[in-house]
């Protein structure tokens, strides 16, 4: 597959907020089990926003954070920032590790006095302890996906340093068997165990599959950017569009069908490369 053509594919939904009409029914795809939990689109209303005092000009839907009878390891959040907002020190905690990925938008990120201005689809890894910054210096709403990690040391293995990318210049690796037809695009070398978590894209095309229950260890967030699909997840199959998020504990078992008709592409966090804490 060429660049021209990834960047063809390549779709970022991003519509949030406002307040449905009192005529709507309550009835929503919206799931909390102790194996998964399902946000959909249409509850990331603008009364269920957060603000993180760190910031200004800015607003979030928390989608993630570590409770009892869920996924542990991670935070993640939708942040939206207008045209002047941002922060000097985003980060509260010095052991936290940030990953970001701009789905609509411009947002310049400073880290150690290097500037990067992230289109859609740009990213950044941040390393715990690192200076860096963010803002929207741009005339349109930047929003993007923030994954928090506290960062795990590895003996003898040096901390990774800040990395920027946009997936739209990736080539994304094909996975075995599927003629291309799933895709992968790591933003995070995975071969490289001073990463503690990863972060990637996966694209299926229409009718493509994942043709197993997977069930492991690693826990998931998976924010949907395009398309539509059946999920399963644990013993119930799901429908899921562009706009909805999943979160997985460990051993939640999942497997999804690609409907179509466009691509089902989604943003995959995931720990890896420890050893299980006893």
């Amino acid at each position: 597959m060429s660049k021209t053509q990834i960047r063809a594919d390549a779709s970022y939904y991003a519509n949030y907020g406002g307040h449905p009409p009192q005529t709507d029914l309550l009835t929503d795809r919206a799931i909390v089990t102790e194996a998964y939990t399902v946000i959909p689109r249409g509850v990331l209303r603008d009364i269920v926003t957060s603000v993180f005092p760190e910031w200004t000009g800015t607003r979030s839907w928390v989608l993630n954070r570590p409770v009892a009878g869920g996924a542990t390891t991670f935070a993640q959040s939708i942040v939206e920032v207008a045209p002047g907002g941002g922060s000097e020190n985003p980060e509260p905690q010095a052991e936290v590790q940030s990953f970001i990925f701009v789905v609509s938008g411009q947002l310049s990120v400073s880290v150690d006095g290097e500037v990067q201005t992230l289109d859609e689809g740009g990213f950044a890894y941040l390393p715990a302890g690192a200076a860096w910054s963010a803002h929207n210096n741009g005339v349109e709403l930047a929003t993007f996906h923030w994954i928090r990690k506290r960062y795990e040391p590895l003996a003898g293995v040096a901390a990774p340093g800040p990395v920027f990318g946009n997936e739209r210049d990736m080539e994304p690796g094909v996975m075995p068997k599927t003629e291309g037809k799933w895709r992968t695009t790591r933003m995070l070398d995975p071969e490289d165990v001073a990463f503690d978590f990863g972060v990637n894209i996966v694209t299926f095309e229409p009718g493509a599959s994942i043709p197993f229950a997977e069930t492991h260890v690693m826990e998931h967030g998976l924010y949907v950017l395009e398309g539509k699909a059946v999920y399963r997840l644990n013993a119930d199959w799901v429908e899921v569009e562009a706009g909805d998020y999943m979160s997985l504990r460990a051993f939640c078992p999942q497997a999804c069908y690609a409907g179509g008709p466009s691509n089902f592409r989604y943003l995959l966090y995931k720990d890896q490369n420890r050893q299980i804490a006893l």
